[in-house]
């Protein structure tokens, strides 16, 4: 069957396997021989059951994660994550560190001090427009965290080495990036994504929380809003995003099985932005926003010489095929989100219509 399907480059929803895909089509209206579809299973059921330990197991083996740490899955969004961190984990007339490197970490500091928390941005890069990632620090020696966005989607920056905190805990944003790469878990007492960028359809979220982190959590504060919550009931106190879990799930099993893991997911993410970050640096046509060592494998940002000329390229490059061009509303310029499932002929046939609309064009 032709589904006449675009390269898909959109910022998030994101692209998702096509092998995945399929697989939620051929499966959709009899899941697992049980009659049903997997929107209407119980998700108090074995069968769904299975879906739920399944993607907390990959997620486990992929990332090398340890007893001590539990794999939950929330609604709400990432952006419920920008209060629900400081709630739990924030103790009264404690203070907790943030570093500041655009929108996503912005709307999160904001969100820590709505609920009168003590925050100290310990490093911004605000001076220019968050085009690069800070390599200086003001750190407490007393915080209780401190709180990262690993990836920036809007201006295409992204931590390619993370910060010593010493012993004190690091959080991290990591909703564009996850599972992108291997990760060095012990650094990281939280980690959380929606799933929507990298690893499944919006409407979960994904939370990775170290045990010494449950131990800060206020017991008075709303169920629905503790993190012990989710742990104790393996995320299913209430009925939990079944059809997103089950998709995610998916993807897992295609990073785990087709792809071979997270180290040859990096290897493939790094040769797709190399050759789109090299093919733009080769003239002068197109120009990338974002500082060269703090450049993000995910969302490659770029400008051209006139703003007319972007909306055209936009505009022009859907006509042929090429979705989700255009850069963020706030920002402006043009934007290609190469996420993991992003194979690497959809840059190589990108990049072919670059130099096409720049011959005619520049």
């Amino acid at each position: 069957m032709e589904y006449n399907r675009i390269y898909n480059f959109n910022p998030g929803p994101a692209v998702l396997p096509v092998e995945v895909l399929e697989e939620v089509r051929d499966n959709f209206m009899n899941f697992n021989s049980s009659g049903m579809s997997i929107t209407e299973i119980s998700h108090r059921s074995k069968l769904f059951e299975a879906v739920l330990d399944d993607a907390i197991s990959r997620t486990k083996r992929l990332l090398n994660l340890g007893p001590e740490y539990h794999v939950i899955f929330v609604q709400g969004g990432a952006s419920m994550q920008f209060c629900m961190i400081p709630m739990n984990l924030l103790g009264e007339g404690r203070k907790a560190d943030y570093i500041n490197t655009g929108i996503w970490a912005t709307k999160a500091i904001q969100e820590a001090k709505n609920l009168g928390k003590n925050v100290n941005v310990a490093a911004t890069s605000e001076d220019r427009n968050f085009c690069y990632i800070p390599r200086q620090f003001n750190l407490s020696d007393d915080a209780d965290y401190v709180y990262i966005t690993t990836n920036n989607t809007i201006k295409g920056t992204q931590w390619h080495n993370f910060p010593d905190t010493g012993k004190i805990p690091l959080i991290a944003d990591m909703c564009s990036d996850i599972l992108s790469r291997p990760l060095p878990i012990d650094k990281f007492g939280l980690v959380y994504a929606g799933a929507q960028k990298n690893i499944g359809p919006a409407g979960v979220t994904m939370v990775i929380i170290r045990d010494d982190m449950l131990k800060k959590v206020d017991e008075k504060l709303p169920t629905m809003l503790k993190y012990t919550t989710y742990v104790k009931n393996n995320s299913m106190h209430n009925t939990p995003p079944c059809f997103g879990i089950y998709m995610v799930a998916l993807t897992l099993k295609w990073l785990e099985e087709k792809i071979g893991g997270l180290g040859q997911m990096e290897t493939i993410n790094k040769k797709k932005a190399s050759i789109l970050y090299d093919f733009m640096d080769s003239g002068s046509f197109y120009r990338g926003t974002a500082d060269k060592d703090s450049r993000s494998l995910m969302n490659v940002t770029f400008r051209m010489p006139t703003e007319e000329l972007e909306k055209e390229f936009v505009k022009t490059a859907l006509e042929n095929g090429f979705g989700g061009l255009a850069g963020h509303k706030s920002v402006g310029g043009c934007r290609a989100s190469i996420y993991n499932a992003m194979p690497i002929k959809g840059v190589e046939e990108l990049i072919k219509f670059m130099k096409e609309f720049e011959e005619k064009k520049g």
